[in-house]
């Protein structure tokens, strides 16, 4: 702060060139004098001028800059985050959620590379197919860490073309609906079972082996379907029931061993972020 009063000849000029308010750099530079028990600027109307105590300090000063500036710059850069990131999750995380967020990853990490496995049947994080996970099932082997970031939220849509011609206005006929349901192989899964209860036995409208068809089949007013908020409001789909009671957890998943990796320290930090952000749609539905 000497030095900035003592080139720009003001406290003003001193403020503006270190960002520093103006009152701060008056009473550091009274601060300053109070120390050294002497005056170290003569107070004009016109600004503010070295006294010769002032002057005879500013070559020293100078010294004490330089030498502050070489003790940072002679520390070593940050390295870079760099690398290949194997990530496991559901395709309609990586579709919807993940990849429309990837630019912004990529600028701040350009030299990372992620590489993402949407066939996580098939992934498994106790194999090391995968360094990091964002899935809807929580792991109950393995040496891994696990956090639990969002939830996924479902409910029961219906295109605007089938809802002109439903019968009950906004209600579920459970006797009369067509509903579109998964194939045999994917009975585990919260949106089958669910669909299974209400159709009670009756044969459904289409039967899907996978998100993305059960989501066309709906938008194409062919029946309703059990989908994540996530993918059904983009398609202005008509929510009819928008807590089925099979909501599920999203959880970050990393081997443990690499947590201390800065990669994959980015990468989770970056998933963390994304799903906080889209808190609302993830969990539950929009008002249409």
């Amino acid at each position: 702060m000497f030095l900035a009063v003592a080139r720009s000849g003001s406290l003003s000029g001193a403020s503006s060139a270190l960002s520093i308010g103006l009152a701060t750099v008056s009473r550091r530079i009274e601060r300053l004098e109070t120390s050294l028990g002497r005056p170290l600027f003569l107070r004009h109307h016109t600004g503010y001028r070295l006294t010769e105590e002032g002057a005879a300090l500013v070559e020293r000063a100078e010294e004490m800059e330089a030498a502050a500036r070489a003790f940072s710059s002679g520390l070593p850069e940050k390295p870079e985050v760099s690398g290949t990131v194997r990530l496991a999750t559901a395709e309609n995380l990586a579709t919807a959620l993940i990849l429309p967020a990837l630019p912004r990853l990529r600028r701040a990490h350009p030299r990372l590379t992620l590489e993402i496995a949407t066939d996580i049947a098939t992934v498994n994080l106790h194999r090391r197919d995968a360094d990091i996970a964002l899935r809807m099932t929580k792991p109950d082997r393995g040496h891994v860490s696990v956090q639990r970031i969002g939830t996924l939220g479902y409910g029961l849509y219906g295109a605007q073309s089938y809802m002109e011609g439903h019968a009950g206005g906004s209600k579920v006929d459970l006797e009369r609906d067509e509903f579109i349901a998964w194939a045999e192989g994917y009975g585990h899964l919260p949106a089958a079972q669910w669909i299974e209860r209400a159709l009670r036995g009756r044969a459904p409208a289409v039967v899907t082996t996978s998100l993305a068809a059960q989501v066309a089949g709906c938008a194409s007013g062919l029946g309703l379907a059990v989908l994540p908020h996530l993918l059904a409001q983009p398609r202005d789909l008509v929510c009819l029931e928008s807590d089925l009671g099979i909501d599920q957890p999203i959880w970050l998943v990393t081997q443990t061993d690499l947590a201390s990796s800065r990669r994959v320290q980015a990468v989770a930090t970056f998933l963390r972020e994304v799903v906080s952000e889209h808190r609302g749609a993830l969990s539950k539905a929009g008002t249409s």
